[in-house]
């Protein structure tokens, strides 16, 4: 028996599926508090000591917490390479939008302080604000977006076709359910940012960012259940009909998909997943509550439980569709059509679980050793190599 053989195909996909949203749920539950540090500076710091302060709260960290983007990134590239050719050729402008705010942000930290001057320290501190708001409204746009269907279609020869002129594949994406989406995305990473700068501020910052991120608590759960409505009641959902195999090639073209009445009929189907929304909505409340009670370490884990339950939703609804085709539903992408070879998933398999437990590892002693607050004193005493 060949060693890869050893998993079957089928569970292979499966398994890289989860990995994929492991990876997604990872970078946002670390890189998203960085995000929503930066779209909370305008308003958590009134004086340069105190943006200083909010700054330097994510400042030994953003770095390792990118590693979760890059690695989310390089699975969708090797695991599932249609989707990688389809999602980053049609999102191409606003992949770029988003590339050139993440590219800005570790800019605006190196440069940010070097100069006394209060007119340079203000055009960085807001291109940290953009480094920060442009991608968490920008990735909720996409993933509404991909729930309404994608206008795309597969040639014969696999080759894909994304219909819509240069300015539709940009400003189209902006309908009302995928702003709604980027809502939703931008006021949970705030919400996470606001927990985040409860447990590593204190003093004014603390008490703003308590403040802003409860409000972006309850804009997120109203966006959310709003989304899930208008998910249950005005978008049609898709479904793989007639008979299909779990482990046979990756040719999308070998399957027929239809539109169906909604997406929610997952959870009459598979009822365990309403789990993830219940996380979610109770979570998202959660925060709010101890924001505004005023708890800090448990508050941060349930944010972070919080975006565990809607990314999670999201792809427990969809499965198995991971990028469906709203022009031509037989060109959908699922988990049983878009994947690499057994072979692939294998390797990338046995990679994964020699790696990735280093890498938790050592970011948990990461944070282990720059756990604690960071201070006004702390800033002005080290003004110098502080951020």
């Amino acid at each position: 028996m060949i060693l890869h053989q050893l998993i079957d195909y089928d569970v292979l996909r499966v398994i890289w599926w989860g990995l994929l949203g492991v990876l997604l749920i990872a970078f946002a539950m670390t890189d998203g508090f960085d995000m929503g540090v930066g779209a909370l500076l305008p308003f958590v710091g009134k004086t340069d000591a105190e943006r200083r302060v909010a700054i330097n709260t994510v400042g030994p960290v953003w770095e390792g917490n990118q590693v979760w983007f890059i690695l989310g990134g390089g699975s969708i590239f090797a695991a599932w390479p249609p989707l990688y050719a389809v999602s980053f050729s049609g999102f191409y402008l606003a992949m770029f939008l988003i590339l050139a705010a993440l590219i800005v942000r570790p800019v605006a930290f190196k440069f940010r302080s070097k100069r006394e001057d209060a007119k340079w320290r203000s055009r960085w501190d807001w291109a940290l604000f953009a480094g920060g708001a442009v991608p968490a409204l920008l990735f909720g746009v996409a993933v509404g977006n991909v729930l309404q269907g994608v206008p795309f279609h597969l040639t014969d020869d696999l080759h894909s076709i994304y219909e819509g002129t240069l300015y539709s594949k940009l400003f189209g994406l902006l309908d009302p359910f995928s702003l709604l989406a980027g809502v939703v995305s931008l006021s949970m990473l705030v919400m996470h940012g606001g927990a985040w700068l409860a447990v590593k501020a204190e003093g004014m910052v603390q008490q703003r960012a308590r403040r802003y991120g409860s409000i972006a608590a309850l804009i997120a759960v109203a966006g959310y259940v709003l989304a899930g409505l208008w998910l249950a009641y005005g978008i049609d959902g898709y479904r793989i009909v007639g008979d299909f195999v779990t482990d046979g090639p990756s040719n999308p073209l070998q399957f027929d998909v239809e539109r169906t009445a909604s997406w929610l009929v997952a959870y009459s189907e598979r009822p365990w997943i309403a789990i993830a929304p219940a996380m979610g909505i109770v979570g998202g409340l959660l925060t709010f509550l101890g924001l505004r009670a005023g708890r800090e370490v448990s508050t941060l884990l349930i944010s972070k439980m919080t975006i565990l339950g809607v990314i999670s939703s999201v792809g427990l609804t969809m499965f198995p569709f991971i990028l469906p085709s709203s022009s031509d539903p037989r060109s959908s992408l699922s988990v049983w059509n878009a994947s690499s070879s057994h072979l692939t998933l294998f390797v990338m398999l046995v990679v994964t679980v020699i790696f990735l437990p280093l890498i938790l590892a050592y970011t948990a002693w990461v944070y282990k050793v720059l756990w604690g607050k960071v201070t006004e004193a702390d800033v002005t005493d080290n003004s110098h190599s502080a951020y």
